[in-house]
């Protein structure tokens, strides 16, 4: 995300404040090798396991990872007539994963005979991540994605005064909140639960999964659904907002001295 989206170098609209300027297509390709083995399992099989997977970061869309044919078990794999075209690497042949009585339809994708100027796409697979079972990195189970070596979170201790009100009434107030930085988003500030009025929150059935820093349960409001979020388990990056709550949503108003931009 921290090159192919603004402000990153390889974004369609780069920042401003830079002095230098990009001699090429406003949409970019950028590849490079990932420096870990890989692997997906579908149906109890191990269909790809590689340590030569390589990352495509194209302008506007988060990395893809690329893996050599040979690191596929292509005998698990059965060409469909479906096909898509872009302008940027060529026409993308498809194949359906099966195993047993299970199938992933068109999961994976190629470039038989890619653009010249992506050539390097040549004898490459990419598997569309949600239709396997499970994803490895080295011998680590990772979920929604594979972490980008360019996007960073970083969690700070902060002394600024956070105050959450609905309708005026305040649901959390602290002096010690977490400043939770990650790259292309604005920064969060996690309170702890110890400074929330609990006793207003509800718990959500939502939940979402961030590869940077894990599976955030939600809370709602009276009038503000899924309002908080909390990480009770949170990956190492973002360790230190355990116990914490992060509050964003329309009926909420949220003060913060000094502003999060300063």
């Amino acid at each position: 995300m921290s090159l192919t989206m603004r402000p990153g170098p390889l974004a369609g609209s780069p920042g401003d404040e830079v002095n230098f300027t990009i001699d090429g297509p406003k949409h970019r390709l950028f590849m490079h090798a990932f420096p870990r083995r890989v692997r997906a399992r579908f149906g109890g099989e191990t269909v790809l396991d590689t340590g030569r997977g390589r990352f495509l970061h194209e302008t506007g869309l988060l990395p893809v990872l690329y893996v050599p044919e040979e690191d596929v078990r292509t005998d698990l794999l059965e060409k469909t007539g479906h096909t898509t075209h872009c302008p940027f690497k060529g026409d993308a042949a498809y194949w359906t994963v099966r195993v047993g009585d299970r199938a992933a339809e068109n999961a994976v994708w190629a470039y038989p005979e890619p653009m010249p100027e992506s050539e390097w796409l040549r004898g490459h697979m990419a598997f569309y991540w949600g239709r396997m079972d499970a994803w490895y990195d080295e011998d680590e189970e990772v979920h929604g994605h594979l972490r980008d070596p360019f996007h960073r979170v970083d969690a700070r201790q902060s002394s600024r005064h956070v105050r959450v009100l609905l309708d005026g009434e305040v649901v959390a107030e602290t002096e010690r909140p977490k400043l939770l930085s990650e790259t292309g988003l604005p920064n969060r500030l996690y309170i702890p639960a110890a400074d929330v009025r609990t006793e207003l929150l509800t718990g959500s059935e939502k939940r979402t999964v961030c590869p940077y820093k894990g599976e955030a349960k939600y809370w709602s409001l009276d009038g503000a659904e899924d309002a908080a979020w909390s990480y009770e388990e949170p990956l190492e990056n973002a360790f230190k907002v355990a116990g914490h709550l992060c509050f964003d949503h329309e009926a909420l108003t949220i003060e913060t001295e000094p502003p999060p931009g300063t």
